[in-house]
């Protein structure tokens, strides 16, 4: 019986992520990317899949449609390389009309990446990351808790 609780306790440690040696800190199993994000309510361009939203950081490009219109919110990241650090990139919004392609919003602003740490500050990943709203006339507005532009 007491080896078993032995066993138990020494395998909720491991799955936890700490031991019963102790080895610092338990770390949680969180996994993220660095990438910089934006997010939109889709009603803001024009109803269902109205529009595109294309976000490029740098070179790398992502797109897709703008979403229902009865969500309250649909987002996009760009992915950023694992070894980005901490610097300033250049994102770019653009907006078109599903319907004839012309451009509906378009900006460009230099984002301060912001290290995170998922699953604590002394486990890995070490993440950086920059977070946007999409607004209809003001373009890329930093999200609430991020550096401003």
């Amino acid at each position: 019986m007491r080896g078993r609780l032995f066993a138990v306790l020494f395998l909720a440690g491991a799955l936890s992520g700490c031991t019963l040696i102790g080895r610092g800190a338990a770390c949680t199993q969180a996994d993220m990317d660095s990438a910089v994000g934006v997010r939109w309510p889709p009603a803001d361009f024009g109803g269902t899949d109205a529009a595109v939203v294309r976000v490029c950081v740098g070179e790398r490009c992502a797109q897709r449609a703008s979403g229902r219109s009865e969500d309250p919110f649909a987002s996009l990241s760009v992915r950023l390389p694992d070894d980005v650090g901490d610097t300033t990139v250049p994102v770019r919004l653009t907006v078109t009309s599903a319907e004839d392609g012309r451009v509906v919003v378009t900006d460009r602003v230099l984002a301060r990446l912001t290290e995170q740490h998922p699953n604590g500050p002394s486990c890995p990943p070490t993440v950086w990351t920059a977070a946007y709203h999409a607004h209809p006339e003001r373009g890329l507005v930093p999200a609430v808790g991020t550096s401003p532009r």
